[in-house]
C-alpha cells in the first residue's frame, strides 16, 4: 500500500496575531453593523492565536482588482510552492537523504483560491528541474477538502503505478480573495478565521525505493479513501465569482450539517475495512474552525483530547483551507505513533463533501 514518507510546509512571511486582525476588522466592519462588538466577539471565541498572510495588513485596505489579486497569487503560489516542495524532499525531520525532484512521477496541484493556465506546477517545473514527462494533476474547487482529496488521488496513482512518487501539493493564499466593500457576516467571520498556507506531501507506492530512505520508524499507510457528495448543497460552501473576485460562501449551518451527516458516513466507511470508530487512534482532521471541531467532538464521539493536534494548528495558522490537513498530519508524524496505530483523516468542503482516509502506522522493513 502506498506511503506518505515526508510532509513539508512554507508558512507566508508576514504573521499577524487575532489582536490585529481584529483591530482591523472592527475598523472596517463598525460602520456596517451596528451590534460589531457582539459580532467580533467571533475573533476571541474561535481560539486562534495567530495567522500567516502573503500580503501586509495595510493591503486589505485598499480595493484590488480581479487581475492584482491573480497576478499577485500567481506569482506568490508559484515561489511559496517551490520553498514547500524544497521543505519536503529535504527534510531532516523525515528522511535520511535528499530525494531529487527527477524522483518525481507525478505532481498533484491542489488550490482554490486563484486561477493560472498553464497551472501553478507548471510553473513550478520551470523553477525546479523535474523531468519534463513528470504527470501534472491540478485539482480547482476542492477548497478545504482539497488536501484530504489529493492524498486519496495520490493513493490511487501509487495503487496503479506500485513503484510511483507522488507530490501532492496544496497551495491557498485566502488572503488575496478579500474583499474590502464586502460587508456580509460571511466576509466577517472568513476575516476571522482564514489564512495562507502551502504543504507538501511525498507519497511512496510499495515498490518505491524512496521508502527505505524515511527516517522514521513508522510511516503511515493509506489503506482506504473515500469521497461522499451532499446533493443539491452548492450553498453551503464555496465562492461566488464576481468582476472584483471571489466573495465568500460560507454557511452559519456548516456545524450542524456535520453533526447531523457525518457519523453515517464514517461509520460506514470504516465499518466496509472492518473498522470502528473506537478503535482510531489518530484523528487527522481538517480543524475548520473552533464550531467544526466541537460537531467532531459531538458527531464522532472524540475527546478533546483526540482533537488536540487540529486545535493547536487551527491556533496557530488558522484554516488555510486545502493545506491544513497536511499541518496536521505533519504533527501526527513528528509524535511518533506506535507501530500499527490506526488513523483516520478526514475533510470537509465544498460541493457539500466529505474526503476521508483510513491510514495505518506501519514499521519500515
Amino acid at each position: 500500500m502506498p506511503s506518505i514518507i515526508s510532509v513539508g510546509t512554507y508558512s507566508p512571511p508576514y504573521e499577524l496575531t487575532q489582536e490585529m486582525t481584529t483591530e482591523f476588522a472592527r475598523e472596517l466592519f463598525s460602520e456596517s453593523f451596528q451590534d460589531i462588538e457582539r459580532l467580533l466577539s467571533v475573533f476571541v471565541n474561535g481560539e486562534i492565536e495567530k495567522r500567516h498572510f502573503a500580503v501586509p495588513l495595510n493591503w486589505f485596505r485598499e480595493n484590488h482588482t480581479l487581475k492584482e489579486r491573480n497576478d499577485l497569487y500567481i506569482e506568490r503560489a508559484t515561489t511559496y510552492g517551490v520553498e514547500a516542495i524544497k521543505d519536503c524532499l529535504r527534510s531532516s525531520l523525515f528522511l535520511n537523504e535528499e530525494v531529487n525532484v527527477k524522483e518525481i512521477d507525478a505532481i498533484i496541484l491542489v488550490s482554490s483560491t486563484g486561477f493560472s493556465t498553464p497551472s501553478l506546477e507548471a510553473r513550478i517545473m520551470n523553477i525546479l528541474p523535474f523531468k519534463t514527462t513528470t504527470k501534472r494533476i491540478p485539482l480547482w474547487g476542492l477548497g478545504c477538502a482539497g488536501g484530504a482529496s489529493a492524498l486519496s488521488r495520490a493513493f490511487e496513482y501509487c495503487q496503479a503505478y506500485r513503484g510511483a512518487n507522488v507530490l501532492v501539493l496544496c497551495i491557498e493564499l485566502c488572503s488575496l480573495t478579500f474583499q474590502q466593500e464586502d460587508r456580509t457576516k460571511s466576509n466577517l467571520i472568513g476575516t476571522s478565521l482564514f489564512a495562507d498556507g502551502v504543504a507538501c506531501a511525498l507519497v511512496s507506492g510499495e515498490q518505491s525505493n524512496l521508502i527505505h530512505i524515511s527516517k522514521q520508524s513508522v510511516r503511515p499507510v493509506i489503506k482506504a479513501t473515500q469521497s461522499v457528495l451532499l446533493p443539491h448543497s452548492e450553498s453551503v460552501m464555496g465562492w461566488n465569482v464576481n468582476d472584483n473576485g471571489l466573495n465568500v460562501v460560507f454557511s452559519r449551518d456548516i456545524p450542524s450539517l456535520i453533526q447531523e451527516w457525518l457519523k453515517p458516513h464514517v461509520e460506514d466507511f470504516l465499518n466496509d475495512h472492518q473498522l470502528n470508530l473506537e478503535q482510531i487512534e489518530s484523528f487527522v482532521a481538517h480543524p475548520g474552525g473552533k464550531k467544526v471541531l466541537q460537531a467532531y467532538e459531538y458527531a464522532l464521539g472524540f475527546s478533546k483530547e483526540d482533537m488536540e493536534i487540529p486545535k493547536q494548528i487551527l491556533q496557530h495558522y488558522g484554516n488555510m483551507s486545502s493545506p491544513t490537513v497536511l499541518y496536521v498530519l505533519k504533527q501526527f508524524m513528528l509524535e511518533q505513533q506506535k507501530t500499527n496505530n490506526i488513523g483516520l483523516v478526514v475533510a470537509l468542503g465544498p460541493g457539500f463533501s466529505l474526503e476521508q482516509a483510513i491510514i495505518k502506522w506501519e514499521a519500515i522493513h
